[in-house]
């Protein structure tokens, strides 16, 4: 499913058991993103059949949980050093040129040391067994990272941060449009030798061996691929490998919550209501108009212009003691009504509470459009992640529609990936 601001993949077997889910910023580059995304799913997927085998070994019995944590965080660490190798290099040999003559010995020289304590003392802090990282993409790790210490290296080394930075800026594309390689199985081991590592003596960790191998060794094929999203047109597939994102996420929330019939996706570019019947097919649907206004994409642009993370502002609008009434969900005044609220004394809180409102309201015309509330009503997208969104829809369909069961899966993000791999997963069995 490749969205205009994430690409998620979802990895079923011929059984319409989900194994794995992959998910990856969608950069500037949807071939990047779609392979990325689909590696991420099959990592995934190996780690459900590495539980599977563990769920068999007494020795390790209550202990599953630990493992797998600890191997999915080493083996974090392991792409991630991978990758800042690609990206040594690639900064290393973009030096080449004209801009830095004479400059290219001390400029080459801070790089390798701001890589070095990239690998050997940022690595172990961020893949540390209770680190917390706001982001699990290379390159929001690498950057912030790489900001950090390229600014004392370079004093140190006398060499100006804007070379390093320029290096940097230039290079993270191009590493970045490379994902890493493919090669789960050694990654997987060496990961494992470092949870040995960690995990207390009372564990006999030499049962971790037989599950590990018995589950590295299991053959996954990918039978029939399926893409949607903002960006399937980007895909080299023939037409029967290409769905709407409608008829995706119509299918995945039915096969999330079989009694839906009503489905809101707010996604990074655009809104939609969907009516799907009790087989998941849609029989109506509606969708936000020529804009952005009032989805993900908006979202992110009120952040910016409040100089604060998306992820902030949900838990900043539960704060507020009272709702701020918006006029406009137009990207284009956003900024200008904001500006004024604050110069108005109004608190950043009840701002953004009235603004979650906002959305959520021309949310709610879609719907209506689309034919109304009926039976189960399921919230999928980024935005069904944002707790001030969830709380002011929930009020406004209780408003309008009375007692109606909201469904909002955690894993909502992927309804259009999955319901891509149902279909699949249809074509091999009819075949």
């Amino acid at each position: 499913d490749l969205g205009s601001t994430t690409t998620k993949a979802v990895v079923m077997n011929d059984k319409g058991q989900v194994l794995g889910r992959g998910i990856t910023n969608s950069r500037s580059n949807y071939d990047t993103a779609a392979r990325v995304s689909k590696l991420e799913a099959f990592i995934d997927a190996r780690l459900s059949l590495i539980r599977r085998e563990l769920d068999k070994e007494p020795a390790v019995a209550g202990r599953v949980d630990e493992i797998i944590n600890g191997l999915t965080r080493n083996f974090r660490r392991e792409q991630f050093i991978e990758q800042l190798g690609d990206l040594e290099q690639t900064c290393v040999a973009n030096v080449e040129g004209p801009r830095f003559a004479g400059k290219e010995k001390a400029i080459v020289g801070a790089l390798t040391e701001v890589f070095r304590r990239l690998r050997e003392e940022e690595a172990d802090k961020l893949f540390a067994p209770d680190a917390q990282r706001k982001s699990d993409f290379f390159r929001d790790l690498a950057g912030s990272r790489f900001m950090q210490i390229g600014e004392e290296v370079a004093r140190a080394n006398g060499v100006e941060f804007d070379h390093l930075l320029h290096m940097y800026d230039k290079s993270i594309i191009e590493a970045e449009n490379r994902p890493p390689s493919a090669d789960m199985n050694r990654k997987f081991r060496s990961a494992m030798e470092r949870v040995r590592g960690e995990m207390s003596s009372a564990l006999d960790t030499a049962a971790l061996g037989a599950p590990i191998d018995a589950a590295l060794e299991i053959d996954m094929s990918e039978r029939y691929v399926v893409g949607t999203g903002y960006g399937r047109v980007r895909l080299p597939f023939p037409k029967e490998h290409i769905r709407s994102e409608i008829l995706c996420h119509g299918l995945g929330a039915h096969l999330m919550y079989p009694k839906t019939r009503t489905v809101l996706d707010i996604g990074g570019q655009d809104t939609k209501g969907i009516q799907i019947d009790d087989k998941g097919i849609v029989v109506n649907f509606q969708m936000n108009d020529r804009c952005a206004a009032g989805t993900g994409r908006y979202l992110g642009y009120v952040a910016d212009e409040m100089n604060m993370g998306l992820h902030e502002l949900g838990p900043l609008a539960m704060k507020s003691t009272k709702s701020i009434r918006i006029n406009s969900t137009c990207t284009v005044f956003a900024g200008a009504e904001l500006r004024d609220r604050l110069a108005l004394g109004d608190k950043r809180e009840d701002i953004l509470a009235g603004l979650h409102r906002a959305i959520m309201l021309r949310a709610m015309s879609i719907i209506s459009r689309s034919g109304g509330i009926t039976d189960q009503f399921t919230f999928t997208g980024g935005v069904a992640k944002n707790e001030a969104a969830v709380k002011e829809l929930r009020q406004l369909v209780k408003e309008n529609y009375g007692e109606v069961q909201i469904n909002i899966d955690p894993d909502s993000i992927y309804t259009g990936a999955l319901g891509a791999s149902e279909f699949a997963r249809r074509a091999v069995v009819e075949a």
